[in-house]
């Protein structure tokens, strides 16, 4: 029996983290070759493992997404021993959780490196062998702080408001090549970096209390609902879809 993405390969940027794991076990469950991109590659390598035990194809890439000459030689490893790329995920990301004017310039460096830099490196690295086979899909994981601002988040919402941003232009420039490039904006989800936000709001139950009641599916994401989203804008149904923007937030945000 075919599947979705049979004789395809799926680069998953941050994909040994929670969001991350749980899309390259998709896709993989769905007959895609999957490389695991991680800065952390013990993370990445149990990823891959779980997938393999399970019987689907899937290699852990150590991967910087900052440093341009590391993306390089990760996507050229991931073709040589997986196939070209037919669908690139930038889920990688990292944040502060502090009010702007607590923050430093390092910080906002940082954070720039990771969330949209690392992201501009991926395109950069994949889009030329799209272009030239005339096909590819590209999902970019913001978050609903793109769409709607979230306190002690300024860098990383402005970070992934320039994703968004980037993700319809490219969408546009790289139309005729029959590639797609989509959004998929998570709110509030059960992940270490979701752990270290509550953290940081120095009462992480009374934090955790009020999103919960602010959400009208009343309760909070958890990785695996974001995969759904992530693998649709990936697959041929969506293949009339491009420059779009998904909130997966419980309806905590409701823009048009």
């Amino acid at each position: 029996m075919s599947q979705r993405f049979d004789n395809q390969t799926v680069i998953v940027t941050g994909g040994g983290g929670g969001i991350g794991g749980a899309t390259c076990r998709r896709f993989a469950s769905e007959g895609a070759r999957v490389a695991v991109f991680d800065l952390n590659l013990e993370a990445a390598e149990k990823v891959a493992a779980s997938i393999r035990e399970a019987g689907g194809v899937a290699r852990a890439f150590a991967c910087d997404i900052t440093d341009r000459a590391r993306v390089d030689a990760a996507v050229a490893a991931t073709e040589t021993d997986l196939g070209p790329v037919d669908v690139l995920v930038n889920n990688a990301g990292w944040d502060v959780f502090k009010p702007f004017t607590k923050t430093e310039p390092a910080q906002w460096d940082r954070l720039i490196a990771i969330n949209l830099t690392g992201a501009l490196h991926m395109h950069h690295a994949v889009l030329p062998g799209m272009a030239a086979r005339k096909k590819g899909r590209i999902v970019n994981i913001a978050s609903d702080a793109a769409r709607v601002g979230s306190s002690g988040e300024a860098v990383y919402a402005a970070c992934k408001g320039g994703l968004v941003a980037f993700s319809k232009t490219i969408a546009r420039e790289h139309a005729r090549h029959g590639i797609t490039v989509n959004v998929v904006c998570p709110g509030p989800t059960d992940t270490a970096l979701f752990a270290d936000y509550k953290q940081g709001a120095g009462n992480p139950e009374k934090l955790m209390e009020a999103f919960t009641r602010s959400i009208p599916l009343g309760r909070i994401g958890q990785p695996d609902d974001l995969p759904g989203a992530i693998v649709f804008f990936a697959s041929d149904d969506a293949r009339y879809i491009t420059g779009q923007v998904l909130s997966v937030s419980g309806g905590l945000t409701m823009n048009g």
